[in-house]
């Protein structure tokens, strides 16, 4: 756990690697799947986990270029176009902010994730492949310059660049998004006996579809009852004070509207809330589900009690329990 957060200020145009590159030919990366929003803090909050992610490996060619070789886990659903990938897009925007557009690249992605799940699957590969190039030239700047890039990776795959998913997924851990314009990302601390809880349900619910329902006017009173809330949740982690964050995280703004995307969303939360957990709500867009626990064996006990429910209603589901993911992506 770290006691101090980190800053990072609106990142700027990165400088040619020295050498050329860092002596590797391919590296294989993970990323990590992230929670955006964290029940009230809509587009400005978000964590990542340990489970589950994606894998980028990616190759130095001779022919000048990006190639996207294989993609698996997906279904068939991702683009082979490097102009219609979100990992490719992003690197191409990075390799130009570098003046490295003469090197070539294949791409392998694998996807270990589902996709349309509202754990930042696009924002994990995103920020596979932009860590994966990063190494590959030898590139030991602050990963945090390549946040504006995988930023541009969430504009192709939703419609708008979010950083909510992209910025945990980089830096890991619990970020907050302070300002878009300029970029300011702040890092925040939290308690280290923080379970996960996550429930994925084996409905579509898709990002641009799940943005749209949103209303766009709200009501001054319930604007400062959600400044509240944030203002408690951010409170709660540096105080380290679980009850806190737990009785902050309350959305009156967003979750009202696609909780009605999610069935059975409110049972599950009195099951979860039934068992222990210390918050429940939505995992960025949904349909997956999350909740806060104080300690591992309760995160466990609600995923399968909510998949078992998910069951008897005949949907299925994937779970996952987690840490927070402090350390984000890595070379595997």
């Amino acid at each position: 756990m770290e006691n101090n957060i980190e800053e990072v200020k609106k990142p700027t145009v990165l400088a040619p690697p020295s050498g050329g590159g860092g002596g590797l030919s391919s590296v294989a990366v993970f990323a990590p799947a992230t929670v955006a929003n964290v029940v009230c803090g809509f587009d400005v909050l978000g964590f990542a986990v340990n489970e589950p992610g994606d894998e980028v490996i990616m190759r130095l060619t001779n022919k000048p270029g990006i190639t996207i070789s294989k993609i698996t886990g997906d279904d068939g659903r991702l683009p082979l176009d490097p102009a219609k990938n979100t990992v490719s897009v992003s690197v191409q925007h990075y390799l130009k902010s570098v003046d490295r557009l003469d090197i070539g690249l294949d791409i392998e992605l694998h996807k270990k994730m589902p996709i349309g799940s509202g754990l930042g699957s696009s924002s994990a590969s995103t920020v596979a492949g932009l860590y994966a190039i990063k190494t590959l030239l030898g590139d030991e700047s602050d990963p945090a310059k390549l946040l504006p890039f995988a930023m541009k990776g969430e504009e192709m795959a939703c419609g708008h660049g979010h950083a909510d998913n992209v910025a945990p997924a980089l830096l890991g851990g619990f970020v907050l998004i302070r300002s878009y314009e300029p970029l300011d990302v702040v890092r925040l601390p939290h308690p280290a006996g923080l379970y996960c809880a996550i429930v994925f349900p084996d409905v579509d619910v898709p990002t641009r579809e799940a943005r749209q329902i949103i209303r766009n006017k709200i009501f001054m009173k319930d604007a400062v009852t959600q400044w509240g809330n944030i203002a408690g949740l951010v409170s709660g982690l540096f105080m380290q004070d679980i009850d806190l964050i737990g009785r902050s995280m309350t959305d009156i703004l967003v979750e009202p509207v696609r909780s009605m995307l999610i069935p059975d969303f409110y049972k599950m939360r009195e099951i979860a809330m039934g068992m222990g957990a210390v918050s429940f709500g939505i995992s960025g867009s949904g349909p997956s589900v999350f909740a806060f626990t104080r300690d591992e064996e309760t995160a466990k006990l609600i995923t399968q009690k909510l998949q078992q429910h998910l069951t008897s209603i005949k949907i299925g589901s994937n779970i996952y329990v987690s840490t927070i993911n402090d350390q984000g992506p890595r070379v595997i």
